[in-house]
C-alpha cells in the first residue's frame, strides 16, 4: 500500500491541484478509466468544502489530502473496514481522505454525518452561504460527494472534519500492464 501526502493551503487555486493529483494517481492505481472523472469531480468537491471551511476559520492552517493506493481500507483508522475475504487479503480499493482543521459546529449535534446531508439543501432567500452557491446549502457538495464514491465516510470533529472516499480497483496493474 503506497500513500502520497498532499498539503494544500486554503486557496481556490490548490483545488484544481488536488484534483489532478487525485486523477493521475488513480489511473496508475489501476481505477477503472469510468470512474476518474467521478473521483476528480469528489476530491474537487471535499477540497472545495475545505477551502471555504478554512477560509472562514483557520486560513492558515493547511488541508490534508492523503491518495491509498491499494490493499484496503486501514482497520485501525476506520474501525468499520471490511473484514479480509476468506483467502485473508481484504478487496484492492483506492482511498482518498480530505482532513481540514475547520471545527464542525454539528461535531456535537450529529450522530450520524450522512443523515442531514439532504435536509436543508436549499436555503430560503437570496442568502448565499460562505463557498456556497446562490440557494444551496453548503451540504450539496458532501451529497455529491456520497453520489460519485463508491464508499464514503464523513467524521466531523471539533478539530476539523475527515472525508474519505474510495473506489474500487481493476484487476490490471497500469505499472506492469499484466493483470494482477
Amino acid at each position: 500500500m503506497a500513500t502520497i501526502t498532499l498539503t494544500i493551503s486554503a486557496l481556490p487555486a490548490h483545488v484544481r491541484t488536488a484534483r489532478l493529483m487525485a486523477a493521475t494517481v488513480a489511473r496508475r492505481a489501476g481505477v477503472a478509466a469510468s470512474a476518474i472523472d467521478e473521483i476528480r469531480l469528489a476530491v474537487g468537491e471535499a477540497c472545495s468544502r475545505a477551502v471555504a471551511a478554512h477560509k472562514l476559520h483557520c486560513p492558515e492552517q493547511p488541508i490534508l489530502l492523503q491518495l491509498i493506493d491499494g490493499g484496503g481500507p486501514d482497520p485501525v483508522a476506520d474501525p468499520r473496514a471490511e473484514i479480509p475475504s476468506g483467502n485473508g487479503s481484504a478487496p484492492r480499493r483506492f482511498e482518498v481522505v480530505v482532513s481540514d482543521q475547520a471545527p464542525s459546529k454539528d461535531a456535537e449535534e450529529t450522530a450520524n454525518p450522512l443523515e442531514p446531508l439532504l435536509d436543508g439543501l436549499f436555503l430560503d432567500g437570496d442568502d448565499t452561504p460562505p463557498g456556497g452557491i446562490s440557494g444551496f446549502s453548503p451540504g450539496l457538495g458532501l451529497a455529491v460527494i456520497t453520489g460519485l464514491a463508491d464508499e464514503v465516510s464523513i467524521d466531523p470533529r471539533d478539530t476539523g472534519t475527515v472525508v474519505r472516499m474510495s473506489w474500487p480497483l481493476t484487476g490490471d496493474d497500469p505499472r506492469s500492464g499484466e493483470p494482477n
